[in-house]
């Protein structure tokens, strides 16, 4: 099967090479040129690719040489996968792709992947929206060498007190945490950490508020990690029966099924 000359930007998953879309790996595996974020994208994957595939790393191109060899490739009639980590739509950089890409004429579409966050909440055994205790979720990154906007400061979307993931934020362990107490969390709350979440050296690590910036350090974690924060983290969760949902309650009226109230 051919594939349409165009830049297919592919999500590749959080590590595990299982974790890719069958979408996603039908068209790495078809594509004429292959670009990859080298750096976190897995290697074992890429073998995936077929042999007279032109197989490019992406870590040490500047965004203009990335975007002239797609072009270039497409413009020659080939197929081009852009191989992102995670899901390609969270701090995946690819707007700026898109952006020059559609200046110069050349077509794209976007495969969504398993991002990191998901795959540390199942390397965790966590449900990140739990009935009756939160139902929100907020990915965010900490404000550091790349600025946040001010209506999304840490501390403000902390005060909505629901679970909170944060990327790209290991290295700010302790802004995490004042800004957390500042908006009002207790320092025993629940937060756990992934390190190279489904890699084969995966990291995890379960601590509270006040111990994350301690813990981080002990086991030496200063990147690639998911910081997942708030009660639905609470690892005891799953010892009680304290949080179930409507759903699938007997007594629920929904479109599939009439509930079924007690004494009936």
């Amino acid at each position: 099967m051919t594939l349409e000359p165009k830049v297919y930007i592919v999500g590749a998953g959080p590590g595990d090479p299982e974790l890719i879309t069958v979408k996603g790996s039908r068209i790495l595996r078809t594509a004429d040129v292959v670009l990859y974020t080298d750096s976190l994208v897995n290697d074992e994957l890429i073998a995936t690719a077929k042999p007279e595939a032109q197989v490019l790393q992406s870590s040490g191109m500047d965004l203009e040489r990335q975007v002239e060899i797609m072009s270039e490739a497409v413009q020659a009639g080939h197929s081009v996968a852009r191989v992102h980590t995670g899901d390609p739509a969270v701090y995946g950089a690819i707007l700026e792709q898109m952006v020059l890409l559609k200046q110069r004429g050349v077509a794209y579409e976007i495969v969504p992947g398993v991002s990191s966050v998901f795959a540390s909440a199942a390397v965790l055994g966590a449900e990140l929206t739990v009935p009756d205790l939160t139902q929100t979720v907020i990915l965010t990154r900490a404000e550091g060498r790349t600025p946040v906007p001010d209506r999304e400061k840490l501390r403000d979307l902390a005060s909505h007190h629901c679970t909170v993931a944060l990327f790209l934020s290991a290295t700010l362990a302790k802004k995490v945490v004042v800004e957390f107490l500042a908006a009002g969390w207790s320092e025993d709350t629940p937060v756990a950490v992934v390190q190279r979440a489904t890699w084969p050296d995966q990291k995890t690590v379960r601590t509270t508020l006040a111990q994350l910036p301690a813990d981080l350090r002990a086991a030496g974690i200063t990147m690639h990690a998911m910081i997942l924060a708030g009660w639905a983290l609470d690892p005891e969760l799953v010892d009680k029966d304290a949080h179930r949902s409507k759903l699938y309650d007997k007594s629920f009226t929904h479109g599939y099924r009439k509930g079924v109230k007690p004494g009936e």
